[in-house]
């Protein structure tokens, strides 16, 4: 694996980033990709919504069912104002934030909170670059009223809303699938899914399971030192026994596995065993995907299109091939296909 970040940026105009989704969410354009094909025979654009066409009967979809939270908080100490996006609940109830001005917090201090409830935040660590722990006043359903409250989206940067999320975004930023609370950022693959286009799946026969990845606040961020220093941000995930046996099942009896996003696929892998068996899972996964990564579990990918010097580029490079993905990143810019979270998608196969 090249250290190379040069190989995994490009330039993106900014008419490709979209700030709205397509509608119907399945009118999204959809480029398929195969990496065992040569030049322009490699790229098929299509539709999201004729999906169904290009699975088997015996693939299985597997989509990620966690529900996004309103993660941005406002707090203060004193006179100091201090942004917070949530990450993730750790084992011991305290969260994992990431805190803006946090060089203005020390071990013990409380934060407060403009609540009518007074609810407050002793900060327990401070980890450097943003990152702190915090133990909040409240927990469990109470916890949820106020950041229900108190909170707001925390919508990319790239989806421009000068104000503030809007009242669509708060039914566009969530998928079909999602159950249980604890994302900060939606799985985005999985925006493109409406009832139309699941039922479409299932007049072809195709089956679907779900798991969990609560997707964590830098799960977007660029590499900004080099490939090997880079760490990636934990995330809690969540695979079931009945998950697991339907997807080895599949795979025992010659079937794709098609992970609905990144999220989903670093998950199936993160959970999968030497001998290509998924076990249930229950846990945090940090996994980096990067070209020379061998796959065992994902056959097919639909995702959208992701950041440049993103480790989901890199994710996606790994899957179908870097030159491969340059060149259909620089056909997608070219054909004006939207980018990011409300963006267009792509169907990749996996490379030999």
């Amino acid at each position: 694996m090249t250290d190379d970040l040069s190989l995994f940026d490009f330039s993106l105009p900014h008419q490709n980033i979209a700030t709205e989704p397509a509608r119907p969410r399945e009118a999204a354009r959809l480029l398929r990709v195969d990496p065992h094909a040569s030049g322009m025979k490699q790229l098929h654009l299509d539709l999201v919504g004729n999906l169904p066409r290009f699975l088997n009967s015996d693939d299985l979809l597997v989509v990620n069912n966690t529900k996004v939270i309103k993660a941005k908080l406002e707090a203060h100490r004193g006179q100091a104002k201090i942004g917070i996006t949530l990450d993730r609940i750790l084992p011991d109830g305290t969260w994992h934030v990431l805190a803006r001005n946090a060089r203005r917090l020390h071990a013990g201090d409380e934060l407060a909170f403009n609540d009518e409830h007074a609810v407050t935040a002793r900060v327990e660590t401070l980890e450097g670059a943003g990152a702190v722990t915090l133990r909040f006043s409240v927990e469990g359903k109470v916890f949820d009223q106020f950041i229900e409250r108190q909170g707001v989206l925390a919508l990319p940067p790239y989806i421009d809303r000068p104000h503030g999320p809007t009242a669509q975004d708060a039914l566009d930023y969530q998928t079909i699938f999602s159950r249980y609370r604890g994302a900060v950022a939606a799985p985005t693959a999985g925006l493109h899914f409406t009832d139309e286009l699941m039922a479409g799946l299932k007049a072809h026969h195709i089956r679907h399971c779900s798991l969990t990845l609560h997707v964590g606040a830098g799960t977007f961020l660029p590499v900004r030192s080099t490939i090997a220093e880079h760490k990636m941000h934990a995330e809690w995930g969540h695979i079931d026994e009945e998950t697991a046996q339907l997807i080895n099942e599949t795979k025992a009896n010659g079937g794709r596995i098609v992970s609905v996003g990144t999220t989903t696929l670093r998950l199936l892998e993160s959970a999968t065993q030497e001998d290509g068996r998924v076990r249930p899972w229950s846990g945090e996964t940090s996994i980096f995907i990067k070209p020379g990564y061998r796959f065992r579990t994902v056959d097919r990918l639909l995702t959208n299109f992701h950041l440049p010097r993103s480790t989901l580029f890199m994710l996606v490079c790994a899957f179908s091939g870097t030159e491969t993905m340059r060149h259909a990143y620089h056909y997608a810019i070219t054909e004006g296909l939207r980018f990011y979270s409300y963006g267009d998608a792509c169907l990749l196969e996996r490379q030999s």
